[in-house]
């Protein structure tokens, strides 16, 4: 899962993407507002109101087919009472509740949908919730300028142009007797060639040094980058038409990438590209 993180006037709260279903906040990050030392327990105490055990009933209703409302009545019940003890663990194995998730062990920590984050950090300090959601919606619409549409346009233009480029491989480089069985091995090689052209590095490197991203390394690329792939997958299938072995296409490629990359930070300097 895709993780990064907020800044709430210097508590770093990680943040794990979930897709159209909403992120999930650290509550253990959240709940170092309080006290370093033992956040889990801060976590329990919010637990143990009986206000928040009926929020939390009430966002699984909304969210949950699979939540098991018996148990959650048999502790509703009981919140409220001195004796009345609800961890994260319990509550998810109890209920089904698919709103938190709770790690065990040296590196525990207790993560929660943001709409009970937000809640949970409302308990903890109204003033420090205002923090935490500010900087959220500064991560979100630094996602959505990511994804802008120039940014999408280059992107579908790289891939379109994709299909040229495979297409150069195919009638190329891949003989008839091998192209279903080896033809997947020699795209991704000659993929590469335009990755490490451009990026310096192959899309196995990226993904290594990259685990907790989702996609693959042109996903993350500058508009700069989108337009200079497009270039570079152009003149690589050119190249192979002409026959040139492929580590002399890699040194022509990467002399055109820098060229080209120079080139458009100097527009952009100059505002050409807006």
């Amino acid at each position: 899962m895709k993780k990064t993180n907020i800044d709430a006037i210097g508590y770093k709260i990680e943040v794990q993407y979930g897709g159209g279903s909403g992120d999930f906040l650290s509550l253990t990050d959240i709940a170092k507002y309080r006290t370093t030392e033992n956040p889990g327990y801060v976590i329990q105490n919010w637990m143990r109101n009986r206000n928040t055990v009926r929020f939390l009933g009430l966002w699984e209703r909304f969210h949950n087919p699979n939540f098991n409302c018996l148990e959650f009545e048999a502790i509703e019940e009981e919140a409220g009472f001195n004796s009345f003890v609800l961890t994260p663990k319990r509550w998810i194995d109890t209920t089904s509740a698919i709103g938190m998730t709770s790690k065990q062990g040296r590196y525990a920590s207790t993560m929660a949908h943001q709409d009970i984050a937000f809640e949970f950090a409302s308990w903890i300090s109204p003033e420090f919730k205002l923090y935490v959601i500010k900087d959220y919606q500064r991560l979100k619409t630094d996602e959505n300028s990511k994804f802008s549409l120039k940014w999408n346009l280059n992107r579908e233009l790289s891939k379109i142009n994709y299909h040229i480029h495979t297409d150069a491989v195919k009638n190329h480089l891949i003989p008839e007797n091998i192209a279903r069985m080896a033809g997947s091995f020699v795209y991704a090689n000659e993929a590469d060639v335009i990755n490490v052209a451009l990026f310096g590095m192959t899309a196995k490197m990226w993904r290594e040094a990259n685990p907790e991203l989702n996609g693959n390394i042109r996903d993350y690329s500058t508009l700069h980058q989108l337009i200079v792939l497009v270039n570079l997958e152009s003149m690589n299938a050119e190249l192979i038409k002409l026959g040139l072995p492929q580590h002399e296409r890699a040194v022509r490629l990467n002399r055109m990438a820098i060229e080209q990359l120079s080139t458009l930070e100097k527009c952009r300097n100059n505002r050409l590209l807006e």
